[in-house]
């Protein structure tokens, strides 16, 4: 479980989370809101890239700042695949499992899936974005971590390749994972999360089930969203 009691963060005078408080368990979690909601700065705490200004971040119970090792559980796919770009794909998977040498066994059923056997021996800069993108979504399972992290993970896939990950994040949510992410995508937030988590200006402004959202109206989410913020329609 992770939990998150009153978080706040700035950069200069903007405050990008302010006051956030949320518990994640074993489902999929999405979290949704406008550019400059603080949805990546929220992500980048947990993992412990951005340091907090105030408040509370706990993984299965230990204050991340206490124990380093709580990373080891999870993994991340960033929006942006920002890997060295002299590094052939072999050699950016051979490190990282060196990094994480501590776990044996590895889920390369993503690498198969998406081909990237066939890829191996090119540079990291030479790779299309949505490739990228692949070699970026392997890694975060590559190490079959219970928390796992995706920040906008279908941005920059063509479709078939997007219908693999999904497929994927589903399979792992079986193993009772915590999975969040973030989307712009209504539509794709409807289809594969559990939960919807809305933030506005560092705040959470919505915080409940994708069921509990439509209210068993057979509603599609982005209309159900929409009556949230602009008719007062409360989720449940």
């Amino acid at each position: 479980m992770i939990s998150l009691k009153n978080i706040s963060k700035s950069f200069g005078k903007f405050k990008v989370l302010d006051g956030v408080s949320l518990t994640f368990d074993n489902s999929i979690i999405a979290i949704m809101g406008p550019n400059g909601s603080g949805k990546t700065t929220l992500l980048k705490c947990i993992l412990g890239l951005v340091i907090k200004d105030f408040g509370e971040i706990m993984v299965d119970g230990i204050e991340i700042e206490k124990d380093y090792r709580y990373r080891e559980k999870i993994g991340y796919m960033p929006q942006y695949a920002n890997y060295p770009g002299n590094l052939k794909v072999r050699e950016i998977i051979e490190l990282i499992k060196d990094i994480r040498s501590e776990r044996s066994g590895h889920d390369i059923e993503l690498i198969k899936d998406f081909d990237i056997d066939e890829g191996l021996e090119k540079k990291f800069s030479t790779l299309s974005g949505g490739m990228k993108q692949r070699v970026s979504a392997s890694l975060a399972f590559l190490f079959d971590p219970p928390i796992i992290i995706l920040d906008e993970p279908t941005a920059g896939l063509d479709p078939f390749a997007a219908e693999i990950l999904k497929a994927k994040i589903f399979k792992e949510k079986q193993k009772g994972k915590i999975i969040i992410l973030t989307s712009h995508l209504l539509a794709e937030v409807d289809e594969i999360a559990d939960r919807l988590v809305f933030l506005l200006e560092g705040k959470v402004k919505l915080d409940t089930t994708i069921a509990g959202m439509k209210n068993g109206h057979g509603e599609s989410l982005g209309t159900a969203v929409y009556k949230y913020f602009n008719k007062g329609v409360p989720g449940e």
